[in-house]
């Protein structure tokens, strides 16, 4: 489960930042996950909670939103979103899209006191 491992690199990048502004607690995490990044939203919310315990980030509340896909057509020349990876082209029906959005983890904002 490589979740664990993103988890961690998460709660590393939060100790990093109270080192550089020196805040107190955090309130509320949250992420952005890509559509097409193969993470389980719920595998994050599952591993967090253990990897959190004893950091900065315990008992913070971990809001993750998924971003779409999109993907760029090379056969119609347009940008179109993407629900899988493997998605053929919606428009023409060409089946070998560039991804170009969505396959990130990031630590979009974070709340603290």
């Amino acid at each position: 489960m490589h979740e664990v491992s993103l988890v961690e690199s998460v709660v590393a990048m939060i100790e990093e930042e109270r080192r550089k502004q020196a805040f107190g607690r955090v309130r509320i995490i949250r992420l952005h996950v890509g559509a097409l990044g193969c993470v389980e939203p719920q595998a994050l919310r599952f591993c967090f909670d253990a990897v959190a315990r004893g950091t900065i980030a315990d008992g913070a509340v971990l809001e993750i939103e998924t971003i779409a896909g999109v993907g760029f057509c090379v056969g119609c020349d347009r940008s179109v979103t993407m629900a899988d990876r493997f998605d053929a082209c919606p428009i023409c029906g060409y089946g070998a899209l560039q991804i170009i959005a969505g396959r990130d983890l990031r630590l979009a904002e974070m709340e603290v006191d």
